[in-house]
């Protein structure tokens, strides 16, 4: 059996960007919402708004495909095909301020200012990048789960901006369980290699295999995905995929953002990303020397 370490995103190089980086990030752009998508990111934790980053589609490619040709000279690094498994899913994160490609998305698209919009914030703060590539061929499903308690943050206002970089049929792409961000219900973290929970001691978590039988057809959402199509989630939505072969490559990357809610907090066990000595203290904003605000709105209220 293996060990949750073996098992999960294994450590490198250090994670955290250095200060010059955070200071020659430019202002970026506005984005104007839709308020009808808003309307449905806050009714059912996620959307998705087509088309929107095809222009990013060339350079986010080109920068993953460096993360993952050598993915050792990165952060937190994992390949999840269990032995003898077909194919490849490959997954990084915290790597933004390394990978040029990355950078500039962050500094020069309207992502930010999307993320502020959607999180009904003033503000809208880098958590970090999160990139994902499953080959053709593959047959590893992504087990359902939601990204809040895999991390050391807690609060409401929180967006997941996750960019299509291929084509990908709705058979193949990731399913959603509309409304369950609203449930104040967290469930174990998974890993990715074979569904198994984290190692946690959390009384207030429950393991949710036990309930993906009952989860209703009309209650699931998935979308046939065009490279820059994007889907905006909440921390707390429920996502999964089935294990469908893959028949292309299919690539995207994630961009992970906290509103004026969201502080730091201490899991009772495994985290990931597995950040250490941030400097701060439960119920504290994360330090903007590690996690830079990326977008701020006057308050008008």
């Amino acid at each position: 059996m293996q060990t949750s370490k073996e098992k999960g995103n294994h450590v490198t190089v250090d994670w955290r960007p250095q200060a010059q980086v955070i200071q020659r990030l430019c202002t970026p752009p506005s984005y104007s919402a839709q308020p009808e998508d808003i309307a449905t990111f806050q009714k059912e934790g996620v959307v998705l708004i087509p088309g929107v980053f095809t222009d990013w589609v060339d350079r986010l490619r080109a920068g993953l495909q460096r993360n993952m040709d050598q993915p050792d000279d990165y952060a937190f690094p994992c390949d999840s095909v269990a032995p003898g498994g077909k194919g490849r899913f490959f997954d990084s994160y915290c790597n933004w301020h390394r990978i040029p490609e990355y950078t500039a998305f962050l500094s020069d698209s309207f992502a930010a200012s999307m993320a502020c919009g959607f999180m009904a914030s003033h503000s809208a703060q880098l958590f970090h990048e999160h990139v994902f590539c499953k080959d053709s061929g593959t047959r590893t499903a992504t087990p359902w789960h939601h990204d809040l308690p895999y991390y050391c943050v807690d609060g409401w206002q929180n967006v997941s901006i996750y960019i299509s970089l291929d084509f990908t049929p709705v058979e193949t792409a990731v399913r959603f369980l509309a409304g369950s961000h609203r449930s104040e219900k967290l469930y174990f973290p998974r890993h990715f290699l074979d569904g198994s929970d984290y190692v946690q001691d959390d009384p207030k978590m429950a393991s949710v295999t036990t309930l993906e039988d009952t989860f209703r057809e009309e209650d699931i959402r998935a979308f046939e995905l065009q490279p820059g199509d994007t889907l905006l989630f909440d921390f707390r939505t429920l996502h999964g995929t089935t294990a469908a072969p893959i028949q292309q490559q299919r690539r995207a990357f994630s961009t992970r953002w906290l509103g004026d809610d969201m502080v730091y907090c201490e899991r009772t066990g495994e985290t990931s990303p597995p950040l250490k000595d941030l400097g701060v203290t439960p119920g504290m904003r994360m330090p903007e020397s590690l996690f830079p605000i990326l977008w701020q709105q006057a308050c008008t209220d």
